[in-house]
């Protein structure tokens, strides 16, 4: 099992609203290694950090899982759809998701600043500097660190 970190605004969608749809399509990635990831490397069953970006502050809210295999981002075809791509067809489809379910929210929300400040999550993709990507893997040291921090028991 691979692990990953996704980020959404809390605004647009949050770790609430995956807990209530209780699955959900990763709409609207349109970034080519963040759509790699999903597209090539996500299997069903991998964990995924649920990270609110552009938040006060940003930081880790829960755990959500990959749900299936992924398939073609619909948006990309709907012309009133912000994610619109006039060079995607059905034939050729340019952006792939795949579906996220709710996991978990962490009892104890993980701010950036304590990721930060914490030497044992050196290393990690989201606290380099330059990296805005939306979805990144995460090292499963990470991965436990944080739900350790999070107040979530990894099950083994």
């Amino acid at each position: 099992m691979r692990h990953w970190l996704i980020k959404s605004e809390p605004d647009v969608f949050s770790i609430d609203d995956l807990s209530k749809v209780k699955r959900e399509p990763w709409t609207g990635v349109r970034n080519y290694q963040a759509r790699n990831s999903m597209r090539d490397d996500m299997q069903p069953g991998d964990l995924a950090l649920f990270y609110h970006s552009n938040a006060v502050p940003p930081g880790v809210a829960g755990i959500a899982r990959v749900a299936g295999a992924p398939y073609p981002d619909p948006t990309q075809f709907d012309p009133e759809s912000e994610y619109f791509d006039p060079k995607a067809s059905a034939e050729n489809p340019r952006w792939m998701l795949v579906d996220f379910e709710f996991v978990a929210k962490f009892p104890a929300y993980v701010p950036l600043q304590q990721m930060k400040e914490d030497p044992a999550l050196e290393g990690m993709a989201v606290l380099q500097k330059g990296t805005r990507l939306s979805i990144t893997p995460v090292e499963a040291k990470h991965f436990k660190r944080l739900c350790k921090l999070g107040g979530w028991k990894v099950e083994a």
